[in-house]
């Protein structure tokens, strides 16, 4: 991986990782509870959800295997940048990613994310390795290659920064 490539990754997590916190910005515990409506999911929900899945999508990058030459999508990989935060179509999360009631408090769920973050960044910034030559698995979309998960991995926080938005719009609509 080349420098202007580790730079691109490195500024999108970072990015991904500010538009969460952000979009976590006057949210309580008690209002971080609360679901919208039924079946939907609260903000300590949406937090649980992208740090377990951080957790999961780089541990799939631990385990992805070397291929001969490198496996390179670009057009995937513009899908991703330009549609990975996109909330306009509803998706799945699988089962074992699905918020559980893993962690008690927003705050608890909070710090396991940005450690979990923090290991992204430092797994990268330490990286030399040709990141389309290491592939694995994601859950949704099959085989992906290292470069691939790590651009999904960016998006995801924004993703769930606008689903906590509209929770947080839901919620305050109901109590006016």
């Amino acid at each position: 991986m080349d420098e202007r490539e580790q730079i691109e990754i490195l500024t999108a997590l970072r990015c991904g990782q500010q538009a969460f916190l952000d979009a976590l910005g006057g949210i309580t515990e008690d209002v971080a509870a609360k679901r919208p409506r039924p079946g939907r999911w609260s903000v300590l929900e949406c937090v649980e959800h992208v740090a377990i899945s951080e957790d999961f999508l780089r541990s799939r990058m631990m385990h992805a295997e070397y291929v001969r030459a490198p496996v390179v999508n670009k057009p995937r990989e513009d899908a991703i940048r330009a549609r990975g935060a996109d909330r306009t179509r509803p998706v799945v999360s699988p089962e074992t990613l699905c918020p559980a009631g893993r962690f008690a408090s927003l705050s608890e769920a909070l710090r396991h994310f940005l450690a979990s973050r923090a290991e992204t960044l430092r797994y990268l910034e330490n990286c030399s390795e040709d990141l389309r030559s290491m592939v694995t698995t994601h859950p949704l979309l099959g085989s992906v290659n290292c470069r691939e998960m790590l651009l999904l991995i960016a998006a995801h926080p924004q993703r769930h920064a606008k689903q906590m938005h509209e929770i947080a719009a839901a919620l305050s609509a109901r109590e006016t």
